[in-house]
C-alpha cells in the first residue's frame, strides 16, 4: 500500500512542477514578445555642455562642464566630445549653462602662444569694448588722474583674445589680451594707480 501512495505523490509533484514551469515559460514568452515589439531607444550622441554660465576669456575646468546626450540631428557642427582637452583653450565669449560647446566657441590656437599669457584688465568706459573685436591689435596706455603727466605707453600692438560680456553690476568692461609676462607685470602695476586705456592699431606684427 505504501508504494502506490508514494507513486501517486511523485506523480502529483511532477504535475505541479510541470504546471509551474509551463507558467514560467508562458510569462517569459509574453515578456520577450513585448520586448521585441517595443521600439528601440533613439540613438544619441554624447557632447560637452556648460554646467554653468561661463564668461568669455575663461579656460573651462572639469567642474564647468557636463556631458549631455543629444539626438544626432540636434548635434551642432564642431561639437566637442567628452575627453576633449580644453586646458589651453580660451572661450571667445560668454556661454550659457546647458549650451553645447563647439570649436567656434573657443579661440583657435595659437591665440596665446607658448611663453605668453592671457591677461585681463578693466577699462572704465564699457563702450570701448564695443569697438573691439577678438583678433584686433591695440596699444595700451596708462593715464594718470593729473593733467601734468602724459599717458605712458605700456604695450604696443597686443592682440585681443577675448571680450567677456559686461556685467550690469560691474562698472567698465573687461578686455583680455595675449602678452608677455613682463608686459602683464607692467599692466598689473599700472592698474593700481592709473587708468588703462586702449588705442586700435593696424599693426599686426
Amino acid at each position: 500500500m505504501k508504494i502506490p501512495s508514494l507513486f501517486r505523490d511523485l506523480l502529483r509533484a511532477a504535475r505541479w512542477h510541470r504546471r509551474l514551469l509551463a507558467g514560467v515559460a508562458a510569462a517569459a514568452a509574453v515578456y520577450f514578445g513585448l520586448l521585441a515589439l517595443s521600439p528601440s531607444p533613439p540613438p544619441t550622441v554624447a557632447v560637452l555642455a556648460a554646467a554653468r554660465d561661463l564668461t568669455g576669456g575663461a579656460v573651462p575646468t572639469l567642474d564647468d562642464l557636463r556631458t549631455v546626450d543629444l539626438p544626432p540631428g540636434a548635434v551642432p557642427s564642431g561639437a566637442l566630445r567628452p575627453g576633449a582637452d580644453l586646458t589651453t583653450r580660451l572661450l571667445s565669449g560668454p556661454v550659457r549653462a546647458g549650451e553645447p560647446l563647439t570649436d567656434a566657441r573657443f579661440l583657435a590656437p595659437p591665440a596665446v602662444p607658448s611663453g605668453s599669457l592671457a591677461y585681463p584688465f578693466r577699462v572704465d568706459d564699457a563702450d570701448i569694448s564695443a569697438l573691439l573685436r577678438v583678433g584686433d591689435h591695440v596699444n595700451l596706455y596708462a593715464a594718470s588722474s593729473t593733467t601734468a603727466d602724459a599717458a605712458s605707453l605700456l604695450a604696443r600692438s597686443v592682440p585681443v583674445v577675448a571680450l567677456p560680456a559686461p556685467r550690469s553690476a560691474t562698472a567698465g568692461a573687461l578686455i583680455v589680451v595675449s602678452t608677455t609676462p613682463e608686459i602683464a607685470g607692467r599692466l598689473a602695476q599700472a592698474s593700481t594707480n592709473s587708468r588703462i586705456t586702449v588705442a586700435l592699431t593696424p599693426d599686426t606684427s
